[in-house]
């Protein structure tokens, strides 16, 4: 009896485990990704011919053009646009806000969210699923933390520029921007569903798919 639940114990751990864990641990030194290749489960493709140069990415620094209706602006650093990074299950980003600035609620389904303040002060908040919000206003040299797959969001709360860098466990965490996705989604998702779930009407669902049409 003892050994049968131990293979049952076992081999319920093959399943559950992966599921705890963000992508797929690398099998070699590196993996420099080709992006002309499509990508597999665990990333793209191997480059055969690798340089230094794979290594190194200068795509993190500023000042972006916050110059759009949220004020905000990001350059990533994920594997599409640094493939050193392939197979390695991390990547980075640099958010820069206008005064007054927001990145608008989102989520990442494939990975957690770690951030510090380089410049100003944000107010950072996430959801959990039972709609609990927890926010702080940080500063320059402090840290946020978001669990993976959670709302969450980031308004420039100072009086002048801000500036995150975020990293995430993942090489290309993904985006879900709540905003876009309800709105402007290709093809649209029909306006008895929009008007019942946020208990409004066609002329206000159809102003704000007017506002976010691709």
């Amino acid at each position: 009896m003892a050994s049968l639940f131990t293979s049952i114990l076992l081999t319920l751990c093959l399943f559950i485990i992966p599921t705890l864990s963000s992508d797929p641990d690398p099998l070699q030194d590196y993996c420099v990704g080709d992006l002309r290749a499509s990508p597999s489960i665990n990333g793209f493709p191997c480059k055969s011919l690798v340089s230094a140069s794979d290594f190194f990415f200068s795509g993190l620094g500023g000042p972006l053009n916050t110059s759009n209706p949220n004020g905000v602006a990001i350059s990533p650093a994920n594997v599409l646009t640094f493939p050193g990074l392939n197979t390695l299950g991390l990547s980075m980003n640099n958010v820069e806000f206008a005064p007054g600035g927001v990145n608008p609620p989102h989520s990442h389904p494939r990975a957690s969210e770690a951030g510090v303040v380089i410049e100003g002060s944000v107010f950072v908040g996430f959801l959990t699923t039972n709609n609990t919000l927890f926010s702080k206003v940080i500063n320059a040299g402090e840290m946020f933390v978001v669990p993976r797959g959670l709302v969450h969001f980031q308004w420039n709360a100072g009086e002048g520029k801000a500036r995150l860098i975020t990293a995430f466990n993942s090489q290309l965490p993904g985006a879900v921007v709540l905003p876009s996705t309800l709105f402007g989604s290709v093809p649209e998702i029909p306006n008895a569903v929009l008007t019942k779930t946020f208990r409004t009407d066609d002329a206000t669902v159809n102003n704000l798919k007017s506002k976010f049409a691709v």
